[in-house]
């Protein structure tokens, strides 16, 4: 999500929400580099930062999240072992690697997985896991609507979530006559201290990426609720945010560069 944050705003179109990162931008036509804020857990910036240090953009890295053990983690190992499920589904980077632990810790058995996004199925492709299953858009419940039935399988997928997670998944499995067994394997969880010389040049940005809501909360309660609609033209306005249209990092990085060319940050291409 790519949220364009604000002195003096100007009209944009948003797209149609098919993913849950975005940007946020605000207007500042003045000269010098544009800067993005990239606002994911430590360590997973750097492809969307090296994707848009291609287009001269300066990043500025302030992870807004973190992850931490869920309530069912413990259970995964067990669950994999006895095998009682058609597929598992991944639908995100952190569900995979956690997955990883688990599969691991059950001694890597053969297993169906599924997956939504490009960067779940990298994760597992690292741990030479091949996804049997990619949704063709980066939602739950478009998964839900595409997932094969096996062959006299037990309709049953095991769903290792995050604690936050929506139940949009299961909602759609079930109305494609699955039944779900979901797992909070992993909470997510808004950072509370950052380097205030890093929160300034945030601050002063002209877009903040968000992959998440959950970076959104961590950003308002760190910024103050007052000062992040001050910042944020007063909540948000839905022409101000603007979704990728597919999934992936070149995706998210086009849409950052199509907000800044639109906001007068970057010189638009011409044909």
């Amino acid at each position: 999500m790519n949220c364009l944050r604000q002195h003096t705003m100007q009209p944009f179109r948003a797209h149609r929400n098919t993913s849950s990162r975005a940007a946020a931008v605000r207007v500042r036509c003045g000269a010098g580099t544009p800067t993005v804020v990239v606002t994911r857990e430590h360590g997973k910036n750097g492809k969307l930062m090296t994707a848009l240090s291609k287009h001269r953009i300066q990043c500025v890295e302030l992870p807004l999240i973190e992850h931490a053990p869920g309530p069912d983690r413990d259970q995964l190992p067990g669950l994999l072992q006895a095998g009682a499920f058609d597929w598992v589904a991944c639908t995100s980077p952190e569900s995979a690697a956690v997955f990883i632990d688990g599969w691991k810790a059950a001694g890597s058995p053969q297993v169906r997985v599924a997956v939504v996004g490009g960067g779940t199925g990298e994760v597992l492709a690292a741990a030479g896991i091949t996804p049997e299953f990619t949704a063709t858009k980066a939602l739950g419940k478009v998964m839900g609507s595409e997932l094969p039935h096996v062959p006299g399988g037990s309709d049953v997928v095991l769903y290792p979530a995050s604690v936050k997670a929506s139940t949009d998944l299961q909602d759609s499995l079930a109305a494609a006559g699955f039944k779900v067994q979901r797992i909070n394997t992993y909470n997510t969880i808004g950072v509370t201290n950052v380097e205030q010389q890093v929160l300034q040049q945030a601050l002063a940005a002209d877009v903040v990426t968000f992959g998440s809501p959950s970076a959104v909360k961590a950003w308002v309660a760190l910024v103050g609720l007052q000062a992040a609609q001050q910042k944020m033209n007063r909540g948000l306005p839905a022409d101000r945010v603007i979704y990728p249209d597919a999934p992936g990092i070149d995706e998210w990085a086009r849409c950052v560069v199509q907000g800044l060319q639109k906001l007068g940050r970057m010189p638009a291409v011409v044909a």
